[in-house]
């Protein structure tokens, strides 16, 4: 039955413009004859209710209504906002312009202020009278309206209302970064975090399987820490290559980028320098000392010097005993003895000197060797070991201290590597055209001579500066050791360097060399067996062992190589400093404008 035949006669509109074409809600029932009257009467009820919570049109919303503000309280707000957002534009423009950086690249701030200035300007354009803000949101007003009007009652709901349903939440997102552990995995993520297996121990417990190891080890860190370790990459490692080599407890690897500087023309070939580096500037100043070299017919690079040290320490009960033993190791009858004592460590040892220093009773004894090319620190210390035991044989009071006294001296700056050399020792130069200064560089002869002279040698004289001659040698070492898989801490001492400038050919030419007295490098062992540092070493041609030619050979030119970028870096910097141009140049390439956690 319908029972909407049984109205009372529907009120007139007030208001037809917006509501004329509504409908009364449609209302059906499942009762029976008898309960008509009864039914009758709850559906009356439930229109009325219905008329009654019918709202009266509201008037057409407005731009002031964009917050929940008194109208002078959102006005101001708005005007405020155009104008500073403005300006800050304005004046963020000026400044790019002055440094050289490009518009199109905007911090978040600026982001932020360019998305507050067009919704600042889309108000105004409301409050001035534009409709584009009130009738578009009139128009989803008047939908919504429309839809909550079109609705069906029946008798049934109105004697047995329902509960509304409460809203389901929305599921939330969850990125899950962690290793996929399975339940295998979980229960010795548990014992690490309990500590009844100890997280070094997991590779020999998992079977050498090193990649599960480290994903096991990892997701235990972030349990125990309670820190993310979001950002720092697990995948794509070879984790088995650096198992009892490189590196103890791995729980990722760090992303180092790798940029190229070059051609670097060097005694007649040319090289692309692979330079790992997060410092801008670098990499870009060094290509263009590489330039300039190479315009000016190339650089020429000498070694000096080949062998690595190490010096033990030992103790006598006297200061006489302890010389006893230093006549006889630096007695030119016993050295063949020792060299052979020595070089059954390896068949690329090979010792070269030995020279004692005396403390007291103590001695310490500098032992030097070639040891191919390889750094050569380990096999030093195998061949130095082999003669303390033969030692002891014929000086049974003598008290072995330590295998290092640091008279070596190991990644530290130290008087002794800078006059007498570690490792290679190599001196390079080039003689750079006075067209080439100019046009190149952007500089003059005399102006690089002087600072020169005032920087380099004066000033770090000043300093007390300990093979610190130079302006950053020290950046270029350390970028070109990271790329070729060489031990990062022994950029302290291959750092060591001494750059000199004097004009020539008559006053026009520049002649510019560094002296690097202990660069430490090696071409096989340690971190160059790993992919990435090995594809580096490739690129250079020194990958691995030399074959063919005299040992050492690669390692060798790998020295000059680092030589040749140091004189490069040397030439670039100091023409930036000379000219005014280093803070430009720095401020357009080495500061990030970018919102790096944001990024994270």
């Amino acid at each position: 039955m319908d029972l909407r035949r049984g109205l009372p006669p529907k009120p007139p509109s007030t208001n037809t413009g917006i509501l004329r074409h509504r409908k009364p809600p449609t209302i059906t029932t499942t009762s029976n004859n008898n309960n008509d009257r009864s039914s009758s009467s709850s559906s009356s009820h439930v229109i009325d209710q219905y008329h009654h919570r019918r709202r009266p049109p509201s008037p057409l919303p407005k731009a002031s209504d964009a917050l929940p503000l008194p109208l002078y309280l959102t006005n101001g707000i708005f005007f405020t906002l155009f104008f500073c957002v403005a300006y800050f534009l304005l004046h963020r423009w000026r400044d790019k312009i002055r440094s050289s950086t490009p518009l199109h690249v905007v911090t978040l701030s600026e982001l932020a202020a360019i998305v507050s200035l067009i919704a600042s300007f889309i108000y105004l354009l409301g409050f001035f009278g534009i409709d584009f803000v009130q009738s578009f949101i009139a128009t989803s007003r008047v939908d919504e309206d429309d839809e909550e009007d079109d609705v069906t009652f029946t008798l049934e709901d109105v004697h047995n209302p329902k509960p509304k349903p409460k809203p389901k939440p929305k599921p939330r997102t969850i990125i899950d970064h962690h290793p996929l552990i399975n339940e295998k995995d979980e229960e010795i993520v548990k014992s690490v975090v309990s500590g009844s297996i100890s997280s070094y121990s997991l590779e020999s417990k998992l079977g050498g399987d090193c990649r599960r190891a480290a994903s096991i080890r990892r997701e235990a860190l972030e349990r125990k820490t309670g820190r993310s370790l979001l950002g720092l990459p697990l995948e794509g490692f070879d984790y088995d290559s650096i198992l009892g080599q490189c590196c103890e407890m791995p729980i990722g690897y760090v992303q180092i980028p790798v940029g190229i500087a070059g051609p670097l023309l060097l005694n007649g070939g040319e090289y692309m320098v692979p330079m790992a580096t997060t410092e801008g500037c670098l990499v870009a100043s060094t290509n263009r000392g590489c330039k300039a070299i190479y315009a000016s017919g190339g650089a020429t690079a000498i070694l000096l010097k080949d062998g690595m040290t190490r010096a033990p320490v030992v103790r006598f009960g006297t200061a006489a005993r302890a010389a006893h033993l230093k006549f006889f190791l630096e007695d030119p009858i016993n050295f063949d003895t020792l060299s052979i004592v020595f070089n059954k460590s390896s068949s690329f040892a090979r010792l070269q000197s030995i020279r004692c220093s005396i403390a007291g009773k103590n001695l310490y004894i500098r032992f030097t060797c070639s040891t191919g090319d390889a750094m050569g620190m380990n096999m030093v210390s195998k061949g130095v070991q082999n003669i303390l035991d033969f030692l002891q044989i014929n000086f049974p009071d003598m008290d072995v201290i330590g295998i290092s006294g640091n008279f070596c001296s190991d990644k530290k700056p130290a008087a002794v590597n800078w006059i007498e050399g570690r490792g290679k020792s190599v001196v390079c130069e080039s003689v750079i055209t006075e067209e080439v200064v100019k046009k190149v560089l952007k500089t003059t002869v005399p102006a690089l001579v002087e600072l020169n002279m005032l920087k380099n040698l004066t000033g770090s004289a000043l300093a007390g500066s300990l093979g610190g001659f130079n302006a950053h040698a020290a950046n270029i070492v350390s970028a070109v050791f990271i790329a070729t898989g060489q031990d990062p801490a022994q950029n302290i001492e291959s750092s060591h360097c001494i750059t000199m400038m004097e004009a020539v050919n008559g006053g026009k030419d520049l002649h510019v060399s560094v002296t690097m007295p202990s660069i430490e490098v090696g071409t096989v062992g340690g971190g160059t067996q790993l992919a990435s540092q090995s594809a580096c070493l490739n690129l250079l041609g020194v990958k691995g062992a030399s074959k063919g030619s005299p040992a050492g050979s690669n390692a060798r030119l790998l020295a000059t190589i680092v030589a040749g970028s140091v004189l490069a870096g040397e030439l670039s910097l100091m023409s930036a400093i000379s000219s005014g141009e280093l803070v430009k140049s720095h401020m357009k390439y080495n500061r990030s404008n970018r919102d790096m956690t944001a990024i994270a």
